[in-house]
């Protein structure tokens, strides 16, 4: 999924009857009545994350959190623990608002609470609330060890609220139970029952229960074997539940507190989970509730939520919202025009400066930012604008605060070169197909987890086409499913037939994968084709592969490593290492990790990236040799590239080199921290990373200029 600041679209609708109740103070409504949904979530194991946050989105898919990200409850003065989690909200058919959540503090322990909290409001805004401790409330508890993620459905045919959670008592693995409250909504009426019985007797917990052609659909987490979400299904709400066999989630990483909400004016569903490993939801689309299309490249978010529940709010419950919790500095940012570079928005809330980067060929003398539209906001001027001579003031008017102007400037930029979060480009000229290609590793992944590559075509190097995922770990590769890292490609004529060769990391080792097409789709080898650490190398890891066909001998060389500089020569097959060919390079102690090389003018030239890939100071140096074997020379003045802190760009590192054919030009492909989000990411930035491209030049003595760095990037390119 996408983290990047919300778009603001139309045509919203009404979710199902029994999950959505009717708008408050008025009748049941008609879909057209709904214009936007509300988003409740936590964010985090540490106490000051456990608390109820909102956000709001007016398509279902794009999301913007309210309030700055900061809680919109005190769990302190709703909680008998100080924190509360899994927040779950209903609109009651007598158009109240029910919410119940976990009360707990997670760094007491996961088996430390026994309460939840029950509360209700008539306005979104302000919330009654009570504390139910299930220990406390009802008798044989004793042994009860945990009560988690409760969640409200009314029940039509009791004309009650029905709340259902997860316990677990003892030994004995964690159940799904239900109780009805009372008519106050402030306890439970009922003694716990057992709601759901799992074939094997294992654990379930995170029940979600929304009504479907004529029956019940309750998504839960198995928790103890093979964890992932299932669903069971129903002919009445408390009846018995057949728990189906397959797993619905559709990734590999592990999953929790899903939630199905409908779509407005539509038949389709949205059932969401929380990747809790990988920091992320995951959002897929769904018409039968059984078949699930990932639809996480439509969705952006600019927080990070945890186990929370969506439903859909009037145009006069949002106006409420924003007006209760909305910021001006935070609408602003929301323009919705398809040319903006949407992650590389930059707001300078102090200046009141809106800074939207375009792509390539944006008009700029006809330009509409798109602001977004909705009751209670007004955003002024309208439609397009002339960005030429510089900003357009806007002002911005939210209904109970005061009137803002901003400075807004719209400029078309190069770079980075492809749109969403991407690193370690290698770069391919096609001569099958006069085409220019980039490889790189797909980003944005906490921990640089992610499982797939793609690659990218271009006529010129500015101008990218997405062609999809050409390798994907979890389906086409049987000995890694995991760090998809670091591709580099060749192209070599084969008995007059061209083939690619794709040498990849995954899971720390590096595979081959092949195909006759530059965008595949790519069959591996079938197993690793380096998983061990050469004679001599001390610590780091086998990855970062560069293949070089040399234009001199007709030889291709493999290199890689992270800590050491490794090179061998490939057989004649290109998938295999010859024997006694492996040997260490010298590029001295600034080597990291990232080698490239190319051969101009008879000099062989090595880079590599030297620093960690999360640090500003990562950036390139490199080497000459007269041979692809070594040994190196390495000059004084060695940088190739480095941060430009002028322009606020940071992180420059593991890049790749193209000579455009028939020219001496040539350009250095690389990675960079985002813009102009990065630098405040801490760690995190060494994983939101974008691939950018810029001019290496040469001095008339062969070595390298230091590059610059930029937002312009290049003109396109014509290769002869």
């Amino acid at each position: 999924m996408r983290f990047l600041p919300f778009v603001l679209l139309v045509g919203l609708s009404q979710l199902l009857s029994g999950c959505a109740g009717t708008p408050s103070g008025t009748g049941e409504p008609s879909g057209s009545e709904y214009s936007a949904y509300l988003f409740t979530y936590f964010t985090g194991n540490a106490q000051a994350d456990e608390q109820v946050h909102y956000a709001v989105s007016l398509d279902g898919y794009n999301y913007h959190a309210l309030n700055g990200d900061a809680p919109v409850l005190d769990s302190r003065a709703i909680s008998s623990t100080g924190g509360v989690r899994d927040p779950h909200i209903l609109r009651g058919p007598d158009g109240n608002f029910y919410m119940v959540v976990t009360d707990m503090v997670s760094a007491n322990g996961w088996s430390s609470n026994r309460a939840m909290v029950l509360l209700k409001s008539s306005n979104l805004i302000n919330w009654t609330s009570s504390v139910v401790n299930i220990q406390e409330r009802f008798d044989n508890q004793d042994s009860l060890l945990r009560v988690w993620a409760p969640q409200t459905i009314y029940d039509p045919a009791e004309d009650k609220f029905m709340v259902y959670y997860s316990m677990k008592h003892g030994n004995e693995p964690d159940k799904i139970y239900y109780a009805y409250t009372n008519d106050d909504f402030t306890d439970l009426a009922t003694e716990p029952k057992q709601l759901l019985y799992t074939p094997d007797g294992g654990a379930a917990i995170d029940g979600d229960i929304i009504p479907f052609d004529g029956k019940y659909y309750m998504f839960f987490k198995t928790e103890d074997r093979g964890k992932g979400i299932k669903v069971a299904v129903s002919d009445s709400l408390t009846g018995e539940y057949a728990v189906g066999d397959d797993f619905v989630q559709q990734t590999t990483f592990q999953v929790e507190g899903s939630s199905v909400f409908k779509l407005i004016d539509s038949d389709d569903y949205i059932l969401m989970y929380d990747m809790y490993t990988k920091g992320e939801y995951q959002f897929t689309r769904t018409s039968d509730l059984q078949n699930f299309e990932v639809i996480d490249e439509d969705v952006s978010m600019d927080f990070h939520p945890r186990h929370g529940t969506v439903i859909p709010i009037t145009s006069r419950e949002l106006e409420r919202l924003l007006s209760a919790y909305g910021r001006p500095d935070d609408l602003i940012v929301q323009a919705t025009a398809p040319e903006i570079r949407k992650i590389n928005i930059r707001l300078d809330s102090t200046a009141n400066e809106l800074e939207l980067p375009l792509l390539p060929d944006t008009d700029l003398s006809a330009f509409d930012p798109q602001f977004p539209e909705m009751a209670g906001l007004r955003i002024t001027p309208a439609g397009p604008q002339d960005f030429t001579d510089g900003p357009v003031t806007y002002t911005l008017q939210l209904e109970g605060h005061e009137p803002e102007t901003y400075d807004v400037s719209a400029t078309v930029r190069n770079n980075p070169v492809l749109t969403g979060y991407y690193a370690d480009p290698d770069v391919l000229y096609s001569e099958k197909t006069g085409k220019f290609y980039l490889y790189p590793t797909s980003d944005g992944f906490n921990g640089w987890s992610g499982t797939y590559f793609k690659t990218f075509s271009s006529p010129d190097l500015v101008h990218w086409t997405d062609e999809g995922i050409i390798l994907d770990l979890e389906k086409d590769v049987e000995w890694a499913d995991r760090n998809a890292w670091a591709p580099c490609i060749l192209e070599a004529e084969i008995d007059g037939e061209y083939k690619y060769f794709y040498y990849f990391t995954a899971a720390q080792k590096i595979g081959v994968a092949t195909s006759d097409s530059p965008t595949g789709p790519f069959t591996d080898s079938g197993k690793a084709l380096i998983d061990y650490k050469p004679e001599g190398a001390r610590g780091g890891q086998e990855i970062d592969p560069e293949v070089f066909a040399d234009p001199q001998s007709g030889k291709t060389y493999l290199y890689w490593g992270n800590g050491y500089m490794a090179v061998a020569e490939l057989n004649d097959d290109l998938v295999s290492l010859k024997p006694g060919t492996t040997k260490l390079l010298n590029p001295g102690s600034t080597y990291r990790e990232g080698t490239t090389i190319f051969f101009r003018n008879g000099t062989y030239y090595f880079l590599w990236s030297e620093n960690d890939t999360r640090d500003p100071s990562y950036r390139v140096r490199y080497a000459t040799a007269l041979s692809p074997l070594g040994p190196l020379t390495i000059p004084e003045n060695n940088l190739v590239i480095q941060t430009n802190e002028e322009a606020e760009i940071y992180g420059t590192g593991h890049n790749s080199v193209i000579q455009v054919p028939g020219t001496d030009d040539w350009y250095i492909v690389y990675h960079r921290f985002n813009y102009p989000n990065g630098i405040s990411m801490g760690r995190a930035a060494g994983f939101h990373r974008e691939t950018a491209i810029d001019k290496l030049a040469f001095n008339p003595d062969g070595s390298i200029r230091p590059a610059t760095p930029t937002h312009a990037g290049i003109r396109p390119v014509t290769p002869r």
